[in-house]
């Protein structure tokens, strides 16, 4: 099957398409025809070598964590999902493939595209799992820093779905796209209690900082207390008491929930753009630059 590979860490010029043998589902496993796969910030920190002292690779690796496609092989004990099932999920081996093996799924909602649904894996688990760890619920106040991104404009997405007001962080040009996902945008950087501030004068109960940008020290002030931040992107965050989450720990509940959310509407995967697999290096390029809406996707 052909399937992006790289045989050591550096900038997307290492990145390739050869063949390369096909995968089988193993136990709990379904594998799926890959439709489409999507870019996540982890891929590019992973292939850049960044990650390399927590998270070594072994080489040749594929990119990429999640993806959607039709299921084409079952593994033994596998429930619910058949050949021919139309599924979005998550991925330990590579995704960014013609063949692709899954250890978490969720049916995918005929509202979404296939791009749309491989853009919902990794960013609506992680979504929900901050949600979840806050306790973000009808009538909270939350504070996402970048709103804009993948995994960010999910968040907004399924907290304003749960109830909740959502003030989200992004530059100035990526405004109207928060409001269109029922948001109160604000800029990020210095004054953001002040800005915040005004925009709810009744308090902020939780904050989630997406990027890692450093304004912890803001987000506490903001949220009142450090238990209520979770960071995803701050590797400094328990040295300010912060909760640092970057591994699913339920991730088919979390898919499912998503899943019910996209067929309801009020969960729309949003994907700034789309790539053939043979520009791989161009769609992590685009990625790894930052201020996306939403997420870059290859087409298989």
């Amino acid at each position: 099957m052909r399937a992006v590979t790289y045989h050591e860490y550096g900038d997307p010029s290492v990145l390739r398409v050869e063949d390369i043998p096909e995968p089988h589902a193993g136990p709990g496993q379904v594998r799926i025809r890959v439709e489409a796969a999507s870019v996540n910030p982890i891929d590019w920190k992973l292939r850049a070598g960044y990650l390399q002292q927590v998270m070594p690779l072994r080489f040749p690796a594929i990119p990429g964590r999640d993806a959607a496609g039709v299921v084409d092989e079952v593994g033994d004990g596998v429930s619910g999902a058949t050949v021919g099932d139309r599924v979005f999920g998550l991925s330990d081996t590579g995704t960014t493939a013609e063949r692709a093996i899954l250890t978490a799924w969720a049916a995918a909602p005929d509202a979404w595209t296939p791009q749309q649904a491989a853009a919902a894996g990794a960013s609506s688990e992680t979504a929900i799992r901050v949600l979840n760890l806050l306790g973000v619920r009808a009538g909270s106040t939350l504070l996402i820093e970048g709103a804009a991104g993948g995994v960010g404009s999910a968040a907004v997405q399924i907290a304003v779905a749960r109830g909740a007001t959502v003030i989200g962080t992004a530059s100035e040009n990526h405004h109207d796209f928060l409001r269109s996902l029922g948001a109160l945008p604000t800029t990020y950087g210095p004054g953001l209690p002040e800005r915040v501030s005004a925009l709810a004068p009744g308090g902020v109960d939780f904050a989630f900082d997406v990027v890692g940008s450093g304004s912890l020290p803001d987000l506490i002030k903001i949220a009142t207390s450090a238990d209520n931040v979770v960071s995803i992107a701050d590797y400094t965050a328990s040295e300010h008491g912060v909760r640092l989450t970057t591994a699913p720990d339920a991730p088919a509940e979390a898919l499912a929930e998503a899943a019910t959310l996209g067929a309801a509407g009020t969960y729309v995967p949003q994907v700034t753009a789309t790539y053939p697999i043979d520009k791989i290096a161009e769609a992590h390029a685009h990625s790894q630059a930052g201020h996306t809406r939403g997420k870059v996707v290859i087409t298989v």
